[in-house]
Order: structure tokens, then sequence, then C-alpha cells
């Protein structure tokens, strides 16, 4: 059986509330992502939990820092939604993808559930036309339901819609009850690669390490260094055990 890159979970919310709700927090500033070559027209955000609470924060880094903003505290049913999963959250943001939009193909490294990070959908305001391509399948995340992405795999999304799709997206921390949950509706574990990426491998990590390095962008000497710290971890374990 293949391993599962998408999956729908067994929560429903109530789509005028949460409606209601993005027309309380879009009061505030949309924030447009830094990778403009990630994606074409516009592809926005809102931050309602972000690293110090500060609602100009729109990476979701790795961080124990992790606040509410004062947006969310205006949101009295997204507080609802956010309650019923009973994990640790990091970044929970509201995205938007204007019209006309696409977000290109693209991995998320460590974005899974095997990773510890396991990335949950609420479309809030969509269309049927609006569709994912997760390693090369299509599908629709419908309104008001609860949808996970292995953003480790190979995705992307177009909007051809003429509304702006807006999905309230949730980082939660991977733990037994989200794994309960998980295996309950069928879910298929992949296979763990050691450098989060099954393109990689003890053979080649160094060559694309230097690769990396050569870029002018400091999220290519982040994942070096990531991959870096991997490679000198797996070299220690491996004399420790001569």
């Amino acid at each position: 059986m293949s391993p599962s890159t998408y999956l729908r979970l067994p929560f429903s919310f109530d789509l005028q509330k949460l409606k209601n709700d993005l027309a309380i927090a879009s009061q505030g500033k949309w924030i447009s992502h830094f990778n403009t070559s990630a994606y074409e027209r516009d592809w926005s955000c809102i931050p309602l939990r972000s690293v110090g609470g500060h609602v100009d924060h729109i990476l979701p880094i790795e961080s124990d820092q992790f606040a509410d903003t004062f947006i969310l505290e205006r949101c009295t049913y997204f507080q609802e939604v956010i309650q019923q999963f009973a994990c640790e959250k990091t970044s929970i943001r509201l995205m938007s993808l204007a019209a006309g939009g696409e977000i290109k193909e693209h991995r998320d490294a460590g974005a899974c559930l095997e990773d510890g990070i396991t990335r949950l959908h609420i479309p809030i305001q969509t269309s049927p036309d609006v569709l994912f391509r997760i390693d090369g399948e299509e599908v629709h995340f419908s309104a008001g339901n609860t949808w996970y992405l292995n953003a480790s795999c190979l995705h992307g999304v177009r909007n051809p819609s003429p509304y702006a799709r807006v999905h309230l997206m949730m980082d939660c921390i991977t733990n037994p009850w989200l794994e309960k949950i998980f295996l309950e509706n069928n879910w298929v574990a992949r296979e763990k690669f050691a450098y989060e990426d099954p393109t990689i491998d003890d053979a080649n990590v160094t060559r694309v390490i230097e690769m990396l390095l050569r870029s002018e962008h400091a999220s290519a000497h982040t994942r070096a260094k990531q991959l870096q710290d991997i490679f000198e971890t797996r070299n220690r374990a491996s004399i420790n055990t001569i």
C-alpha cells in the first residue's frame, strides 16, 4: 500500500462562523509571502499565532516562543476551532491565494506527521475549481472540513476561481493523540528518510550542501546547515558503533 500524501480528518466546522471570524481578522494587514518566485498573483497571510505573537512575523520557524497574536484574541470561533485539536501548535495563519493565482510545486522539508510537524488546513473560502496537486494527484480541499497535507511531498495549488482562496492553516506538533486520529482514519505512514528528502543520501549529501551554499538565498544556507548537522550526526553514530 502506498504512503498517504493527504487525509481528510473527522473534524468539520461551521462555515458561516469561520467566515465571520475571517472578516474580523481581515481588518488587519495581509502580508505577502516573502518568496515571490514561488507563486503567481498574490499569496499572503495573516498571523494568528507566531514567534513572539507578532502580527508582522510570518516565518513558521522552529522556536519555543510562539504566542497568539491580538488578532486571534478577537476571533472567538477560531479559538474554539483550534482548541478542538489536543496538541501543541506552533505557527497558525490565515493563508490567501488570490483569484487566478498559483503556488508553484515545491517541498517543505520536515513538514509532515512523521517528522514531527502535522500541517492542517481548514478551508474557509474556496471553490471546487481550486485544486492541490500532490505528488501528481489533484485533490480539492472542501470548505469547513479539516485536511492534512504531507508538505514534504511535491505539492502546489491553482486557484482559477474569481475569488481568493483562504485557509486556516495550523502547524501542530505530532503527538499520540494526533497519531491515533490518523491511524483510525486509515493513514499509511511513509518511510522516514535520513535527510528528510528521498533524493538525498550519504552518497550525494556533500554535493547537495555545496550547491546550496553557492545560492544567494538565506533559506538555501539554512537548509545546507541542516543537512550538514544530520550528516555529522550520522558520521558520529557510525564511528561509535565500530
